[in-house]
């Protein structure tokens, strides 16, 4: 009987949009039993199959139902979470429909940080230039965004797609009236001496005709070349935190502030944004220099020593023959970084922030050979983070002492790609690039263990993982593992 029900949820995949909208929604395939691999302090809830290769997650609220969005190669799902514990499929944008008059082959890429609209019912989609076979350096592979009217979640429609010279992921600023969208490698015809795209500001007031500002930002951010500006993060003060080669840097996108490198008072706009503070972190703590992405949460009281708001949460991506220097979680202060000192900053002259605490799979009871264990996305509620290494799954962090993290849970699926875990009241979603949406919950032995800063140690990965992971993706062609391409 699951065979037959994995070739009906196949088929509905491979069939054209309208005939999913057509049918009843599909069941959620129910998992009985935790699948194989390494599980502490974690309760397994669910499994949906159907989003295979998902990249990211995000929620929408529809009067009393929560509805959940996937994205990854497939396109676009959604998801009725009125019962959290069997989500119902409601609809799927789907490649037919992503395609653009050009695309022959291939699939939709990346997207891996969806943003939405909650007031408008909208969802911004990155298309990476390597989406349907492209490349990063061809002129003619096409980079932009996709904006999804999702007013009826039943049936979603595609509103228009716009192109951009960026496109790996995109983010509201100012209430979602405009979009940074930044990455991936620079393109051919881009300025010989970057290193990756910067941020492009489209104006999306008309989602119906966006505009997009001739002048990139977030220029000259690493050392004073501009490189790789990979994503942006928006904080409950909306200061814009923009990850990527060379650290973390915020910005004030609204509102008149001191603007610490024009040396005036002046006001921010979304496509003339005012520095605010940030920079490189040390390179003995985080030796890649290139950050994936960050928060910097402002409701947690203060902790230790630190001010509201000191501190700086981010991920290294990173990737080398061994677990030992791959990607990093460091937790940084930001103080003495808001008079514009990472503007300033220069090979001859660094600025870095001052690290407060690390945490990686590296040299803990549990990480396996594999060299697939970079950091990746994470979310962060209270003193607790659910953070994503890839084969080395969703760990729950303690994050109250923050020179301390600690691991108090963790949820490793021996055939698991651990993307992103996401918070979504008292389950945690899990967007897996292998086995589609796994969800989750922290079990009251994980929170006891939170309340107590006492660490839990995860065992290896099972014996195979490793060589099935090199075999099944190849480096990105200009930053290596980072980002890594399915083959």
């Amino acid at each position: 009987m699951r065979r037959t029900v994995m070739l009906v949820l196949v088929m509905a995949l491979i069939a054209p949009v309208s005939a999913t909208r057509a049918a009843e929604p599909l069941q959620a395939i129910e998992a009985p039993a935790p699948p194989a691999g390494s599980i502490e302090n974690v309760e397994f809830v669910a499994n949906l199959p159907e989003p295979t290769e998902a990249t990211a997650i995000n929620f929408m609220s529809y009067g009393g139902r929560d509805v959940m969005f996937v994205t990854g190669r497939f396109g676009l799902m959604t998801y009725d979470l009125t019962d959290p514990e069997n989500p119902q499929l409601l609809d799927h944008l789907g490649n037919d429909v992503l395609m653009l008059d050009g695309d022959v082959s291939g699939t939709y890429w990346q997207n891996e940080d969806m943003d939405l609209d909650s007031k408008r019912k909208l969802v911004f989609l990155a298309r990476d230039p390597r989406a349907y076979d492209g490349t990063t350096a061809n002129p003619a592979s096409v980079s932009g965004v996709y904006i999804v009217n999702a007013r009826n979640p039943e049936d979603l429609e595609l509103t228009t797609f716009h192109e951009l010279p960026a496109g790996h992921t995109s983010t509201c600023v100012n209430d979602c009236q405009y979009l940074w969208t930044g990455g991936p490698a620079r393109r051919a015809d881009m300025p010989a001496d970057w290193g990756g795209r910067p941020i492009w500001v489209t104006d999306i007031r008309d989602p119906n005709h966006p505009a997009t500002f001739p002048d990139p930002v977030d220029t000259g951010r690493n050392d004073g070349r501009t490189d790789y500006s990979h994503d942006v993060q928006v904080d409950e003060m909306g200061v814009a935190w923009v990850s990527g080669a060379g650290g973390v840097r915020g910005y004030f996108t609204k509102g008149r502030h001191w603007d610490p490198v024009g040396k005036r008072q002046r006001v921010a706009r979304a496509w003339d944004p005012i520095p605010y503070g940030g920079g490189g972190l040390e390179e003995a703590r985080v030796p890649s220099k290139f950050m994936h992405n960050s928060e910097r949460p402002l409701s947690a009281p203060p902790t230790g020593d630190f001010e509201r708001g000191e501190l700086l949460y981010a991920t290294e991506e990173s990737f080398q023959a061994g677990c030992g220097d791959d990607g990093v979680f460091a937790i940084a202060s930001l103080e003495g970084s808001y008079d514009g000192e990472a503007w300033r900053s220069t090979p001859e002259d660094p600025f870095r922030l001052k690290t407060i605490g690390t945490w990686s799979v590296a040299d803990k009871e549990g990480s396996s050979a594999s060299a697939d264990c970079s950091a990746h996305y994470f979310d962060i509620k209270g003193d607790l983070v659910a953070y994503s290494w890839y084969s080395q799954g969703t760990r729950f962090l303690d994050v109250s002492d923050p020179s301390d993290p600690i691991q108090v849970g963790y949820f490793r699926p021996d055939d698991g790609r651990t993307w992103a875990s996401y918070f979504h009241r008292g389950y945690v979603y899990v967007a897996d690039h292998n086995r589609g949406v796994d969800v989750i919950r922290l079990a009251p032995e994980g929170e006891a263990a939170a309340e107590l800063h006492q660490e839990v140690l995860a065992p290896p990965l099972s014996a195979g993982v490793t060589d099935q992971l090199r075999k099944e993706f190849v480096p990105d062609e200009a930053f290596g593992w980072a980002c890594r391409i399915s083959v």
